[in-house]
């Protein structure tokens, strides 16, 4: 069955070249054209990903992020937008999103985003005897993009997963930021390493006891972060 893949632009014209193409990769495609729309049509239907501009009338592209991660709706997010503001690409990522592009853009690349993005989220069948990583009280599922601690099940977004993933098959190892843009996002976001200071925050939020003493994620001024076994 195709993977499904909800297009989010007010402007017609880029919703027809992006359908076309989308659909030309091989996916199955739906379209909502205001914020109200995008938000109802993706809480009540499964797709795969979801492509959505921020500039939308009713609401607007970051809100509606903000209420789907809200609502626990964890459906990758690719947000576009006419603004190339480093503010506006990391407030996106602080809301949710998994990736970023600045129009004008190529439909090519953002298929190779798309692909890029859903090739990630691939899990093994079911039935199969999962691997796992256990850190103390937290245990990371990487097939399944899932993880627990104490025995309580977590939410995250993609991006989330990876970076905690990746931390974790380096654990006593200090990674730079660029290090972890590098391997985490596949691609260069030149001078916003903040982006990964927003993940790290999140994951915090999710895996520490206390986010303001952590003992998993451990920041190592002036280098990046380090995974430690808690003591």
């Amino acid at each position: 069955m195709a993977q499904r893949i909800l297009i989010v632009d007010d402007e017609e014209s880029i919703v027809m070249l992006l359908k076309y193409n989308i659909d030309q990769a091989g996916y199955e495609t739906d379209v909502a054209y205001t914020g109200p729309e995008a938000l109802e049509k993706a809480s009540a239907t499964t797709y795969d990903m979801i492509v959505l501009d921020v500039m939308l009338p009713g609401m607007d592209g970051m809100e509606v992020c903000k209420q789907l991660r809200q609502n626990q709706v964890e459906t990758p997010i690719l947000m576009l937008t006419a603004k190339d503001d480093e503010f506006d690409k990391v407030l996106g990522l602080e809301l949710g999103a998994d990736d970023y592009l600045t129009k004008p853009f190529s439909p090519r690349e953002v298929v190779a985003r798309i692909k890029a993005i859903l090739r990630r989220m691939v899990r093994e069948p079911m039935g199969q005897e999962s691997r796992f990583i256990e850190i103390a009280d937290l245990i990371i599922y990487p097939e399944q993009y899932e993880a627990t601690i104490k025995g309580n099940s977590l939410l995250f977004t993609p991006k989330e997963f990876e970076l905690l993933h990746y931390l974790a098959q380096n654990i006593g190892r200090v990674l730079s930021r660029d290090q972890l843009l590098s391997a985490v996002w596949n691609y260069d976001f030149v001078g916003d390493t903040r982006i990964v200071d927003v993940h790290v925050s999140h994951l915090r939020e999710k895996i520490e006891p206390d986010t303001k003493k952590p003992v998993y994620i451990k920041t190592i001024r002036g280098l990046g972060y380090k995974m430690e076994e808690p003591k």
